[in-house]
């Protein structure tokens, strides 16, 4: 028995001596130490030794025990502390280096440009209005006086879902919701995306924004439309900014125009910028078309309105002078970081 307990506190701190992890050395005290360990084992058969030598055998079994916990705490801590280092070692930091700089984001020219549109006009009195980008073909074209053989019908510029549902070509149709269903007075501008069959070029996309405005009350007239656009313009490209009004048409209303700018650039003397013209277009407007108040139930005898509509990436690129809208959405951090 004596020998047996020194064979196997040798075998013991020999396998604890040539462990190379915690994992292994956890096997070993199992293997010794545990419930069904060896040394375990021989203590449980203890009852079996001669009464006279039972002391001492106990004895040699606790000190046997106590040595091999000793070289399992020994070998545990040198792990660690191995461990440890090489941690430390990997994890250094060299506070001598520059610290690395956050990627801060910000908001998109389109996004500055809408901000700065909504401001002026939540500014005037106006609502801030949206609507579904798909949209029903009577609000998108029929409700805004635009009949079945208008060619703004046609396929090529409309993206038709079905024969009765689109994929919205103006945000005026967010003005017929809002008609239909609000008493007068109204006051709103629709900002919003919009779709139409178009070739990607500098001055064209299949996707883009507009926003449309809408006022509607009693004794409205044109000369309140050319005010507010005024003021508009001086807001949005300076004080000293003109307004010239075109005669144009649209079929939602009667009469029409067109809305040209002085050029905020050289200050209508001409320039690359206006091509020389002294003006620069930026969008479409008039009365309010008597048929369309009707169909939203609207009496064209007792209210009459104005609207207007303007691209806002026009507005972007005229601001900040960019030649090429697609700049807008090929997200080319050298192009974007400059706003």
């Amino acid at each position: 028995m004596k020998e047996k307990l020194a064979e196997l506190r040798e075998k013991a701190l020999t396998q604890i001596g040539a462990s190379e992890g915690l994992e292994r050395l956890n096997d070993i005290r199992v293997a010794f130490l545990g419930k069904k360990g060896e040394l375990t084992s021989m203590l449980k058969s203890l009852k079996d030794v001669a009464p006279e030598e039972r002391p001492t055998v106990g004895q040699m079994v606790n000190e046997a025990r106590a040595a091999i916990e000793e070289k399992l705490e020994e070998r545990r801590r040198a792990f660690e502390k191995k461990f440890q280092e090489e941690k430390l070692k990997a994890e250094t930091i060299d506070v001598t280096l520059p610290a690395k700089k956050p990627l801060i984001g910000h908001r998109h020219p389109n996004t500055i440009a809408l901000e700065e549109v909504e401001r002026i006009f939540v500014g005037m009195g106006y609502e801030v209005v949206e609507g579904p980008e798909v949209e029903y073909d009577y609000y998108n074209f029929e409700a805004l006086n635009i009949p079945k053989n208008h060619p703004a019908r046609d396929e090529q510029d409309t993206f038709y879902i079905t024969d009765n549902i689109v994929l919205r070509t103006q945000t005026s149709s967010v003005q017929a919701h809002v008609m239909e269903h609000t008493k007068p007075p109204i006051r709103i501008i629709a900002p919003g995306r919009v779709f139409r069959s178009d070739e990607v070029d500098a001055t064209h996309s299949p996707s883009f924004h507009q926003i449309e405005g809408l006022v509607i009350d009693k004794h409205i007239t044109f000369s309140d439309l050319k005010g507010t656009l005024a003021e508009f313009a001086k807001e949005l490209f300076g004080e000293d900014t003109k307004v010239k009004f075109r005669p144009h048409h649209f079929p939602f209303t009667e009469p029409s125009a067109e809305v040209d700018v002085s050029c905020f650039k050289c200050k209508g003397k001409g320039c690359r910028f206006c091509k020389g013209s002294g003006w620069i277009e930026i969008l479409g407007c008039g009365m309010v078309h008597p048929k369309v108040l009707k169909m939203s139930g609207i009496d064209p005898e007792e209210y009459t309105g104005f609207a207007f509509g303007v691209g806002l990436e026009r507005i972007a690129l005229l601001k900040y002078e960019i030649d090429d809208m697609r700049l807008l959405y090929e997200n080319d951090m050298r192009f974007l970081k400059q706003f």
